[in-house]
């Protein structure tokens, strides 16, 4: 049996690609967010509260990028812009990265950048997407702009020579030494073709990076300050904006958030927990009545389908391009409880790799597969959060945590393996705190299987602007998904600066 559950996307990209890593974080000794700081207070036009910059500015600030030219294309209306490679050093060279937005219909208030997660996700197309499934009176008066993070989708895509199939074939749960020998030959295959391919530039893929190139796009497009809604992983990216630039945040909303603290292994564990939650929750779904092939032993189904990909070959597969072996059969797991919607296809998959066919399971996995870039999954989580350099490390610390996650607690940390050896320095994310911004509304949902809902208290209380909404239901994310709830007050936040009371509910 195997499985983590790194990459994070929101249920709205989830509903595109099908039809949301966790990022990791630990403190350390400096604080690398430097610059951004505020003094005086003002008040905008928009009724948004914004704040001066002081002297202290970080790099991106001085960086004047060329005006941008927008063209007409898939994504609604697309630009490439070139930004330095390293804004600490402008000799080092430049980066294109690719730019998306959907303008606003009505009487534009400004631009609302949207990340869908990751990291590896693509923000360009999210954003054409995002645009159809937001309510109309954001899109009214809002630009939706999906930028490329680096490495992802059009901005110099990275790209590590091991398939991602291959990649996660391997078996995380390690049974015996060969098992782990197996993970950590394919880890070194794929960490050392990713140093000869992109060593020049896998130590500037990381979230502070991104946040300087929104900045840039931001300049760019004339305006002085942004509007932000980040899913997941995006949720990470808002955080370390805030910190950077709290100045040019008019507003922010943070959906399945991310918590920066945690050491990259405590927070991987605190992930299988969250994913121990979501396996439970439908347990009791399916034995509720809901039309369950598994209903008589939910929670049985899926651990003997588990089992059965142990087995030597693996699930027979009609049809697909490979058995189901306990990569496959963690993996598809994992991804039906990233959304509800999903949860009927989990028990049509396990039900049918009972019976012998673990077709199932490989569509649900190869769904998670495509989702994004792995490449950029690991160059920026080994990079921005502090990992063990010894795989035994990680192999023993995931050993620790299946004793109380242990459908997903062995194998989600030792994904994380790849890391050890990663071939950058690493500069590990602080907590942030953002103070001088406007409120920031942190939504945070119960049955999370991916962000847990106590990372989302947490982050709300440290914010020195943060709003907790608390979303009581299932899945990863929750804007734009069908919650008018969640979406009135999102709604009135962004356009008419209503902020909801702190510790707000919806179900």
């Amino acid at each position: 049996m195997r499985r983590r559950r790194p990459l994070l996307v929101t249920a709205a990209a989830l509903l595109v690609l099908l039809g949301t890593a966790a990022a990791c974080a630990q403190e350390a000794s400096e604080d690398p967010l430097a610059g951004g700081t505020t003094s005086t207070t003002r008040r905008g036009d928009t009724g948004s509260t914004t704040t001066a910059p002081s002297s202290d500015l970080d790099p991106a600030e001085a960086f004047d990028p060329e005006p941008i030219e927008w063209e007409r294309c898939a994504y609604g209306e697309c630009a490439t812009l070139e930004v330095p490679l390293d804004y600490e050093d402008l000799d080092a060279g430049t980066t294109e990265i690719f730019v998306a937005r959907e303008p606003a219909r009505g009487d534009r208030i400004g631009a609302l950048f949207v990340n869908p997660g990751g990291p590896g996700a693509a923000g360009a197309d999210f954003a054409a997407t995002l645009a159809m499934l937001l309510p109309s009176e954001i899109t009214e008066r809002f630009d939706i702009v999906g930028v490329d993070p680096r490495g992802t989708g059009e901005s110099s895509p990275l790209d590590c020579g091991v398939p991602a199939d291959e990649l996660y074939g391997a078996d995380a749960t390690l049974e015996d030494e060969a098992d782990a020998q197996a993970l950590i030959e394919v880890s070194e295959a794929y960490v050392d073709d990713c140093a000869i391919e992109h060593g020049d530039v896998l130590q500037h893929v990381g979230t502070r990076d991104v946040a300087r190139d929104m900045t840039a796009v931001l300049k760019a497009m004339g305006d002085e300050q942004l509007s932000y809604l980040g899913f997941s992983y995006g949720t990470a990216i808002g955080q370390v904006y805030a910190e950077m630039f709290p100045h040019r945040v008019r507003s922010m909303v943070l959906d399945g958030v991310l918590e920066l603290g945690p050491s990259g292994l405590e927070l991987a564990a605190e992930q299988a927990a969250g994913f121990e939650t979501a396996l439970a929750r439908w347990v009791q779904y399916c034995q509720a009545g809901e039309g369950c092939q598994t209903a008589a032993d939910p929670m049985g189904a899926v651990e003997r389908v588990l089992a059965l990909a142990e087995q030597p070959g693996g699930i027979p597969a009609p049809g697909a391009d490979r058995d189901a072996g306990p990569g496959e059969a963690s993996l598809a797991v994992s991804m039906a409880l990233y959304s509800q919607s999903l949860w009927g296809t989990l028990d049509s998959a396990l039900a049918a790799a009972l019976d012998g066919d673990g077709s199932g399971l490989v569509s649900l996995a190869d769904q998670y597969l495509g989702i994004g870039g792995f490449e950029v999954y690991f160059a920026v989580n080994c990079l921005d959060f502090e990992w063990p350099d010894d795989p035994q490390a990680y192999f023993s610390f995931a050993k620790q945590t299946a004793m109380s996650a242990p459908h997903f607690g062995e194998a989600l940390v030792n994904d994380y393996v790849r890391c050890a050896g990663w071939p950058v320095e690493r500069e590990p994310l602080e907590p942030v705190t953002a103070p001088g911004t406007p409120p920031i509304l942190v939504i945070s949902t119960t049955g999370d299987p991916a962000t847990p809902y106590e990372a989302g208290v947490a982050v709300a209380e440290r914010l020195e602007a943060g709003v907790l909404i608390t979303n009581e239901g299932d899945g990863h994310t929750v804007v734009a998904d069908g919650n008018a709830c969640i979406d009135d007050l999102v709604t009135a936040y962004l356009i008419d600066d209503e902020v909801p009371v702190d510790g707000t509910t919806c179900d």
